[in-house]
């Protein structure tokens, strides 16, 4: 059986009357509010497992996700990971941002599945879904145990993360890289302050997330950097595209990737409404770059590429570096950077491709 260690907070509140939808109840602990997250909720559950699997028929480079959190205080407007909120019965806009489910247990039940005999010690990727490193990390530090529990059972690990708590751990994941392979990543998709601040409100800035990339590469672990997305109109421009790459190489990132915004699901009215807020000379040209889908159109990501090829390339961030591309033109899902996983992750192959090189592809919604 997993223990449960309830997280002391200062000033807090439980709503006795908290339902969180879409569980029934089931493994609902409390819900807590505290003035130190004003507006947010953490609905505080016993989960059943830690371990997510991905599906056979995905090229992901890893097989295992952990996602301690539910929900994302960034509240990054293009976040893909929104529509998730909507399998709890929460909406993808708001609640995705202060309804936050919390896996009180994550660490005694991931000690539990990585000590089962069939465990095959296969790279598991924090980061996929929601940021390990948001605010509420801080609360309820689960992080040092995860890391702990998979360097114990000799498992390799990568973590993807805007958060500048990270720094926290460093020394920790410097101490588990001499016993498994460990990846890092870290998102940094606009280098203008103000912009980034009105993109992705509850986010560390540019500076800070630079200055992240440096204390990685201090503490001797590699650091790929996601430049992801990139914002028609708004981020995509040589010089904003030239500036940021420099800047990411002059902070140490072993590799870059570049990836055009896509727009799965309800994020596509969110980002519209956005615009319509901060950009209204924007709306009726991204409604019609994106028509009725979620990608950018093959001309646009070919136009990117193109654009992108030769600045990873000038700042040595390029091919080697990070930025991969597959045999026939660049992946519209993209590449993982160099360095942000671990050295011994191979994806698998999809069905009737057969790649020279084999892309990373993007982070999945696991």
């Amino acid at each position: 059986m997993c223990s449960y260690h309830r997280v002391r907070w200062d000033t807090q509140k439980d709503d006795d009357a908290a339902t969180l939808p879409g569980l029934g109840m089931r493994g609902l602990v409390r819900s807590v509010r505290t003035p130190e997250f004003a507006g947010i909720t953490f609905h505080e559950v016993i989960a059943r497992s830690a371990l997510n699997k991905v599906p056979a028929a995905s090229a992901m480079p890893f097989r295992w996700t952990v996602n301690p959190f539910r929900g994302c205080t960034h509240a990054c407007v293009y976040c893909f990971a929104r529509p998730t909120h909507e399998y709890l019965d929460l909406d993808a806009g708001r609640d995705f941002e202060t309804q936050v489910v919390v896996k009180t247990n994550v660490v005694d039940v991931l000690r539990s599945e990585v000590a089962r005999p069939s465990w095959d010690r296969e790279t598991v990727a924090l980061g996929t879904n929601t940021d390990p490193y948001q605010r509420a990390e801080g609360r309820y530090a689960f992080m040092p145990g995860i890391i702990r529990v998979l360097v114990e059972a000799r498992t390799p690990l990568s973590i993807l993360t805007k958060g500048t708590l990270l720094r926290r751990d460093l020394s920790l994941l410097a101490e588990a890289s001499e016993h498994v392979p460990v990846g890092i990543g870290v998102s940094v998709a606009v280098g203008d302050e103000a912009l980034q601040q009105a993109l992705e409100p509850g986010t560390p800035t540019p500076r800070a997330r630079l200055d992240l990339i440096r204390a990685v590469r201090e503490a001797g672990l590699p650091c790929g950097v996601m430049v992801a997305p990139v914002l028609p109109w708004l981020t995509d421009g040589r010089d904003e595209l030239d500036a940021l790459l420099a800047q990411l190489a002059e902070a140490g990132a072993t590799g870059v990737t570049v990836l055009p915004l896509h727009l799965r699901g309800p994020v596509k009215p969110l980002f519209l409404d956005w615009l319509a807020t901060h950009r209204p000379d924007l709306v009726a040209r991204y409604r019609s770059l994106y028509g009725d889908g979620a990608y950018a159109p093959r001309e646009y990501v070919r136009w990117l590429d193109e654009r992108v090829r030769p600045l990873v390339r000038k700042h040595r961030l390029g091919r080697g570096g990070g930025h991969r591309f597959t045999s026939d033109g660049p992946d519209q899902e993209g590449a993982y950077p160099r360095g942000s996983m671990p050295r011994t992750s191979t994806p698998r192959p999809q069905a009737g491709h057969q790649p020279t090189a084999p892309p990373i592809l993007q982070p999945a919604l696991f």
